[in-house]
């Protein structure tokens, strides 16, 4: 056993980079020696993406503006990520559309959320993978190989509990997006059909599925989660980038079509 991931000669593909955990996937991805290109709507690197390109050789990092939601615009970055970077050999599906919970902001009941909120989550997190597949994915099978790892969430396969924001002062109650889950359960249902599509093609397919991330949460929220959680706290950033290094090395060269929860034990009761 490798004291080390080393990714030196891969490329990386990383959309939603610009997004909260874009940063984490991208600092690992570098760390381990792979070029890593990254996808996103947006034309902007925030501080925490800056801090980590401070840390690494900005050489092997290039930025492709690209959404999810077009198709064409996808083949204009596979076509530009060929020229700048290479073949992808990793690709990390990251972009999506989330939902924290906030007292700020608009909410609704659970009969009034409108089809544009649940349409917009659908098309990022749900086909959004699906076009990234569709237009990255067939050119590493076509290529020989590689390795796939949609992010999904441990809401794909378990139900927010509305008790956990019953403190929050909004009418209506804050009420986690039912789009959010159908979309990554999707995700995971994805992954399994294309590991088994494309395995003889030596592509392996995997969900990696994170459970609440620590981030600005308000700290009765986060009580009340860390309860919840054998391990009694929420994860760390750092905490998600071993399992994602695994599901894109060859440490993991026998396993495709499986989802990785990374919650701390929340999902085992």
């Amino acid at each position: 056993m490798p004291a080390a991931i080393d990714l030196t000669g891969s490329v990386a593909v990383v959309t939603g980079v610009c997004g909260r955990l874009g940063a984490v996937w991208v600092d690992a991805l570098l760390g381990a020696g792979a070029e890593v290109v990254g996808l996103d709507v947006r034309d902007a690197r925030g501080p925490d993406l800056r801090a980590v390109l401070d840390r690494h050789d900005p050489k092997r990092f290039t930025t492709l503006v690209a959404d999810v939601t077009d198709t064409g615009s996808l083949r204009r970055a596979l076509d530009d990520c060929l020229e700048r970077a290479g073949e992808p050999t990793i690709l990390i599906n990251n972009a999506g559309v989330d939902s924290p919970p906030s007292a700020e902001g608009a909410g609704w009941r659970f009969e009034d959320i409108p089809d544009e909120v649940s349409g917009g989550v659908l098309a990022v997190n749900a086909q959004g993978t699906l076009r990234m597949c569709q237009v990255f994915g067939s050119r590493m099978v076509r290529h020989g190989g590689g390795s796939i790892v949609n992010i999904g969430s441990m809401y794909g396969g378990l139900a927010p509990d509305p008790r956990m924001y019953e403190h929050l002062p909004v009418d209506p109650p804050f009420l986690k997006p039912p789009a959010y889950g159908m979309s990554k359960a999707g995700v995971a249902s994805l992954s399994r059909y294309l590991a088994a599509l494309w395995g003889p093609a030596g592509v392996r397919v995997n969900t990696l599925s994170p459970g609440g991330v620590l981030g600005a949460q308000d700290p009765v929220f986060r009580e009340k989660f860390d309860a919840r959680v054998p391990l009694r706290r929420m994860a760390r950033t750092e905490d998600l980038t071993g399992p994602l290094l695994f599901l894109a090395s060859d440490l993991s060269r026998y396993v495709t079509g499986t989802e990785l929860a990374v919650d701390g034990g929340f999902s085992c009761w």
